[in-house]
């Protein structure tokens, strides 16, 4: 078992980081916008900041009508760096006409994923036939008919990956043209993220999505935290929390890593008050064991009932199944509360206290949640806490599942899923004339393993990076080698391009960004607001380039013809416009935005009366079991010899300047790591192993291992690491959370040793 190429090794050890920042954001967010706004690339990053289109970046962003830099709520200074990160990358020149001529496949395969993103924009098609060493260049024509030829092959053998990195006119074509073919394969970036926030509040309450609404989130005077490095990920998103600090309301944060900046974060939005000081933004901050959360909110529940703090009249006019709930937190012994979660009783006593005394909190969750084998039951236990509390149902106050990419929650909206809502299907069969096929079709996962089983002929994927998202980074290769045909649609390149390569016909199609397209889009923010984004233009010259709506609907017309739906007309999205008005629940709005302009929160998603979206109205409560977490044992690895090392719960996330798998800089000053092989190691972990800060040392996992890895020291949770993804996702295999399909990549059992290959490094 050994890493896959793009698992890139550094040759040598450089320079280790400078001490981390006592604080998150600050001077250093000032001094990044300078270098880029005054730069030579400044004024076309000005004005696409000032664009009116939504940002490109996380569900948290701003733009669309009402301005660049402004909320839905028209507060100004809302545009964080990571959005001038992502835009400054869209801006780089083009890849050069004679770039794949001159660097064959083996050459790009020892590509980073920086390094990748900085080759710079697609700006003509290209395809890598069978047999052949480089990928060359190719006319549309020839794109259109291979496209088509491998659409032919039976429905349930053609499928899609997709992200949030489109519009909602492209997903819903997407999933229509899919539909209309027979096929409901339709995987999505989300099936490896929020898929167990889906399950889990669609079973709860009768929703999928946020239940709070920015105005909402205004009226909080508590916030609990969970699993989220919202300073890195979801910088605006630290904006509100000042403001509820500052209003003198409280944040509990619940991460096993001590992120600096939940600690303390400075932001340009304030810069009289917060830039230069910081604000302090934990009131509480806990370090449970990584999967262990059900038991920090049992442990909460069972501090609320024992002190006679359960709103008991709330629960029996608004929830069903609170009686069982209530009985497990009361019969679970406070010893396999603390012994599971690593929290003492008093910390966890703590949080119910700050939870009981608040009028009004909202529960906030992001992948440190939602990608564990348990973690559809974390977010019962959740909603659990809320309920017991009376924090649903009212202003103020709710769940709120922290969405990743720009428009995820906009595609499954739309459709773009393997399980269709049942009013969706009804909607689309009307609008089709014939019945759809009911069975659900491949997430994620299943589509890598029914490719490896040799059970896909074309895979279609629409923006993302199905490869290097995914675990198992040999396994995700070999799949995809097993496909036919896998056509890209990308705006730059990216590891899935050089790695994910299809048996006969690899095709990737260069398509325009948000704020370039010809036609105005729409898209949907995490807390359920559409915004409208107006036309563009690009900055590429003589570029090659096609929108993802004109593909699709000139191949769905290629494949399906002028019925039942006239599918070159919905080349003009206002018309895709129409149809997602006539389909789609809660989006009827949509159908006069093109006059009014007028953006909207999509209806029956914000709740603020305790009536909810479930058959008797009452939500209903779940038990939550306790998970066992134990960590195998060294010899459980398959070394041939015994080692020198220790076991953790490693935990995979993204660096401070790193959007998805899109790598922006090598280095994560904010937790001290100088490049991005690195472990990062609690202090008494790194001593009880016999090692020292620095050393380079192996990691395996149950699917690979990686050498050379630089020992860092942090305040991560002692038991457990954190590594960069996607380079650690080639040491795990999929173990999936089984309602959802999601992979459990923040709690990977792995051995860290030493062996031949390490040595200290030098400096």
């Amino acid at each position: 078992m050994t890493a896959t190429p793009d698992a890139k090794q550094p040759q040598s050890g450089g320079p280790p980081a400078s001490d981390p920042p006592k604080m998150g954001g600050g001077l250093p967010i000032i001094q990044y916008w300078a270098e880029h706004t005054l730069s030579a690339e400044g004024p076309k990053l000005w004005q696409t900041l000032t664009h009116k289109s939504a940002c490109l970046s996380c569900a948290w962003g701003t733009g669309g009508q009402k301005g660049g830099f402004v909320n839905e709520l028209g507060e100004p200074l809302q545009r964080c760096m990571k959005s001038v990160e992502a835009i400054s990358a869209e801006l780089q020149p083009p890849v050069r006409p004679h770039f794949f001529e001159r660097h064959s496949l083996a050459e790009l395969q020892q590509l980073s994923s920086l390094e990748a993103d900085r080759l710079g924009r697609l700006s003509f098609p290209v395809i890598l036939r069978p047999g052949r060493t480089h990928y060359e260049r190719l006319d549309w024509q020839e794109i259109y008919r291979l496209a088509e030829t491998a659409f032919r092959h039976a429905p349930d053998r053609v499928a899609s990956y997709s992200s949030g990195r489109s519009s909602n006119e492209a997903a819903y074509l997407l999933q229509l043209m899919m539909r209309s073919l027979g096929s409901n394969n339709l995987a999505d970036c989300s099936d490896l993220c929020h898929a167990p926030s889906t399950v889990a509040l669609k079973a709860v309450f009768g929703t999928s999505t946020s239940m709070v609404s920015l105005e909402g989130l205004h009226q909080a005077d508590c916030v609990v935290l969970v699993g989220s490095n919202a300073p890195a990920n979801h910088p605006r998103l630290m904006n509100e929390l000042i403001k509820l600090r500052d209003r003198g309301g409280k944040v509990i944060v619940v991460n096993p890593v001590r992120e600096v900046g939940l600690v303390k974060f400075g932001s340009p939005a304030f810069p009289l008050t917060s830039l230069l000081q910081g604000t302090d933004i934990s009131s509480l901050f806990l370090q449970p064991i990584p999967g262990s959360d059900v038991a920090l909110f049992v442990g909460i529940q069972k501090s609320l009932i024992e002190r006679d703090l359960v709103k008991t009249d709330f629960l029996q006019a608004h929830a069903e199944g609170w009686q069982d709930a209530i009985a497990q937190a009361q019969a679970t012994p406070w010893t396999a509360l603390v012994n599971t979660c690593g929290l003492s009783q008093e910390e966890i006593e703590a949080a119910a206290t700050l939870i009981a005394q608040s009028q009004r909190v909202v529960f906030a969750w992001a992948m440190g949640v939602t990608q564990q084998t348990n973690s559809v039951d974390t977010i019962f236990s959740i909603a659990n806490t809320a309920l017991l509390t009376g924090n649903v149902g009212k202003p103020g106050a709710g769940l709120m599942p922290i969405r990743g990419h720009s428009n995820v929650q906009g595609f499954g909206s739309m459709g773009v899923t393997a399980h269709l809502k049942e009013e969706i299907r009804q909607a689309l069969e009307k609008l089709l004339g014939r019945s759809l096929k009911r069975e659900p079709g491949y997430d994620a996962r299943a589509l890598i393993e029914a490719a490896d089983s040799g059970q896909v002929d074309t895979l279609l994927c629409l923006g993302g990076n199905l490869y290097a998202a995914n675990p198992d980074l040999t396994q995700a290769k070999r799949a995809l080698g097993q496909i036919n045909t896998v056509i890209y649609l990308s705006t730059k390149p990216n590891l899935g391009h050089f790695h994910g390569l299809a048996r006969h016909n690899t095709i990737i199609v260069p398509v325009f960004n948000r704020f370039e397209n010809p036609h105005k889009t729409t898209t949907e923010s995490g807390n359920n607001f559409v915004r409208l984004n107006d036309e563009g233009k690009t900055h590429l010259k003589e570029a090659d380039l096609v929108s993802e709506v004109e593909f699709l609907a000139e191949l769905a017309h290629r494949l399906h013809g002028e019925t039942p739906v006239n599918w070159r007309k919905l080349q003009d999205t206002r018309y895709v416009r129409q149809l997602i008005a006539q389909t789609i629940p809660g989006y009827e709005q949509i159908g006069q935005i093109d006059e009014t302009e007028e953006e909207f929160t999509i209806a029956g998603r914000i709740f603020t009366q305790p009536q909810f979206s479930t058959r008797s109205g009452k939500a209903q409560m779940h038990v939550t079991p306790l998970p066992t977490l134990t960590l195998p044992q060294s010899q459980d690895f398959g070394l041939a010899e015994p080692v020198q090392g220790l076991v953790l719960a490693l935990m995979t996330g993204r660096s401070y300047s790193q959007h998805n798998t899109v790598v922006y800089k090598e280095s994560d000053r904010y937790r001290g790591i100088p490049h991005r092989h690195c472990i990062l190691m609690h202090p008494q972990d790194v001593a009880q192993a016999g090692f020292v800060e620095h050393q380079r040392v192996s990691v395996r996992g149950d699917a690979g291992q990686l050498d050379q890895i630089e020992i860092i020291c942090g305040e991560v949770r002692p038991g457990s690491a954190l590594m960069f993804y996607p380079e650690a996702n080639v040491l795990m295999k999929a173990h999936l959370e089984v309602r959802s399909g999601t992979p459990a990549y923040k709690r990977v059992p792995v051995l860290v040793f030493r062996n031949e290959t390490s040595s200290l490094a030098t400096h």
